[in-house]
């Protein structure tokens, strides 16, 4: 018996990177009860290795923390484990920055209450006025912010950023995601596998590379962090600039919408509150479920 972290999730296997071994393996999942149990990744699991040198996954040891993805029915898919770090990655240009799917991806930290970074990518191709507009916009909001060119070389700042943690990767696709991972020595997919489990195995589900003291995880797509249903209540407080004047406002159900004497409306008037993060607070509310 030994213990390993899952990198990424199969149907009925997961691969997976043991303790004290350089390559991977796939290892199948044994059923508990009649019922298939599924890890993610991040999971530490116990395998235990048959003598013809295949793997079986025996069992989940206890989480530190799932992030799960709520349905609009109130359904929770557990997405990766024991993760503290969200890191966040928005393409400056190319394809121009998609700022309410970076606010949402910060309002689902808020609400999970797991700590969030916000890398932006490809600042050769942006206009260097607006790029250093956008990223004063999160660093006042205490974010930490980072400007990288993974395919130029220059990741050692997020790489110090994500040392000792166990940070997840995710957004857009085009905006250098899986570069990063890349660069940060990760493999973007698993190839085929042998008949002992080692080697390479194709896979949609999210990719683990495991660090010293920590491990970063390639999210499969943006999808999968949707808040669903919402409250204007609930919203404000994972705007980090709106808790306090939503406190302020007249009526104590305010949406910050069209109510008279709305304390946030003001702060946008008056550019306390960025009027792109206003933007981003009013598609999240209005979004269809």
């Amino acid at each position: 018996m030994q213990r390993a972290l899952v990198v990424s999730t199969g149907k009925n296997s997961a691969t997976i990177s043991v303790d004290g071994e350089q390559g991977l393996r796939v290892a199948q999942l044994r059923r508990m009860t009649g019922e298939r149990f599924m890890p993610v990744p991040g999971d530490a699991v116990i395998v235990r290795i048959l003598e013809d040198g295949q793997a079986l996954v025996e069992r989940i040891e206890p989480r530190t923390f799932a992030l799960e993805r709520r349905s609009a029915g109130g359904r929770a898919k557990t997405m990766a484990s024991n993760v503290d770090l969200l890191v966040t990655v928005t393409a400056l240009a190319s394809p121009p920055p998609r700022l309410v799917t970076l606010d949402q991806l910060l309002v689902f930290a808020e609400i999970e209450n797991i700590e969030a970074a916000v890398v932006f990518t490809k600042p050769d191709l942006a206009d260097v006025a607006r790029a250093r507009a956008l990223l004063a916009v999160y660093e006042h909001l205490k974010y930490p912010t980072l400007e990288i060119n993974p395919k130029a070389g220059a990741i050692d700042a997020l790489r110090e950023m994500i040392a000792g943690r166990r940070a997840l990767l995710v957004g857009n696709s085009g905006v250098g995601k899986s570069t990063i991972f890349r660069a940060l020595g990760g493999r973007s997919s698993i190839g085929e596998v042998s008949r002992y489990g080692l080697g390479r195995q194709t896979t949609t589900a999210g990719r683990l590379y495991r660090m010293a003291d920590g491990f970063l995880i390639d999210s499969p797509g943006i999808n999968e962090f949707g808040v669903g249903t919402i409250d204007a209540r609930m919203l404000a407080e994972a705007f980090r600039e709106m808790r306090a004047p939503a406190r302020d406002c007249r009526f104590s159900d305010c949406t910050h919408l069209q109510e008279p004497d709305c304390a946030v409306r003001a702060g946008v008037a008056e550019g306390r509150i960025a009027e792109s993060r206003y933007a981003s607070y009013r598609k999240i509310l209005l979004q269809p479920t």
